[in-house]
């Protein structure tokens, strides 16, 4: 086999074309991130490098306009292509989601008349073990929050970060997009831009509201910059804080705290929606602070209530 990347291959202007058209709908017309964009590449870069080598094109280049076209593929192909996945040692979630990256394709294919069918009809995705989401008790969030110190002004950006994102169970990537002005002191609430570029307002708890405030008041103070202007959340660079960034900090506040538990910024999500669900909050209203288009995906959370419901249940009723 040529050590060519077969996706930067010029010679195919059909399927190469078409998953670059694609690729571009998904981010300008979707709005999906570009950290989704570069998921979807990788995932449809890979089959692409199977399907040039499953053809016998691999090192044929003058075949690949007539072979390596979009309705060339069919149920042999993906089958064996699963079955490369599976010798690759991918887990039911990985494999899973390059299925998904190539219905979605498919789908975008067959819209525009490309082909007339889509070769993944009749395959099945696996069947994936369900997972609860992983989240903090009441107590380790607490335990996390109130063993920060701010003496310093990167100290006090990380409180008002992660008071924030358990306040009202922004994303990560929600998180970072963050301008000052999407703040509202006055009426307690925060303005985000969602997946999709769907924006929605989000209530945020007093704690939250006041470490923001110190923070960038401080931040006016030490380095000149408008409290009230600007991305919300620096680097020490004084550029927008990136979502690893956001992560990598939590990570080491974390492993300070004493916390023994894995902990991420979607974790904190979790634990947002996790803590108002077993507070009493409707399901709905839930739904519409995660901004979740389904309501079957915020459901997920009242597993994890229900189950904590079950053990309590277990330990003190008298008639087990």
């Amino acid at each position: 086999m040529t050590n060519q990347d077969p996706f930067q291959a010029t010679l195919d202007k059909t399927f190469h074309q078409h998953i670059l058209d694609f690729l571009e709908y998904l981010s300008a017309q979707k709005g999906y991130s570009d950290h989704t964009v570069r998921a979807y590449r990788t995932d449809l870069k890979g089959f692409y490098g199977f399907f040039a080598e499953f053809s016998g094109c691999a090192d044929d280049s003058t075949q690949r306009n007539t072979r390596l076209s979009p309705d060339a593929v069919d149920v042999i192909c993906i089958r064996g292509y699963l079955n490369r996945l599976h010798k690759e040692g991918l887990s039911k979630r990985s494999v899973a989601r390059r299925l998904s990256s190539l219905r979605s394709l498919y789908k975008f294919l067959k819209k525009r008349g490309v082909v007339e069918a889509s070769p993944l009809d009749t395959i099945r995705s696996p069947k994936l073990d369900k997972t609860l989401p992983a989240y903090l008790t009441v107590d380790d969030m607490f335990r996390l929050l109130d063993a920060m110190d701010d003496g310093t002004l990167l100290a006090r950006r990380n409180i008002a970060m992660f008071e924030l994102l358990y306040s009202s169970g922004l994303r990560v990537s929600e998180l970072s997009g963050l301008d000052c002005p999407h703040i509202n002191f006055g009426a307690h609430s925060v303005r985000v831009l969602g997946k999709g570029n769907k924006e929605r307002v989000v209530p945020v708890g007093e704690r939250a509201l006041r470490a923001i405030r110190f923070y960038r008041e401080t931040l006016e103070e030490e380095k000149k910059v408008p409290a009230d202007k600007g991305p919300l959340f620096l680097n020490k660079n004084l550029g927008r804080l990136s979502t690893r960034s956001v992560a990598r900090t939590l990570e080491k506040t974390a492993k300070e705290s004493g916390l023994t538990v894995p902990v991420s910024p979607h974790a904190l999500r979790h634990s947002f929606a996790t803590h108002m669900l077993d507070g009493g909050a409707d399901l709905r209203g839930v739904q519409e602070m995660l901004g979740h288009v389904s309501l079957s995906t915020t459901q997920k959370y009242t597993h994890v209530s229900i189950e904590r419901l079950t053990q309590a249940y277990d330990k003190a009723h008298p008639r087990k």
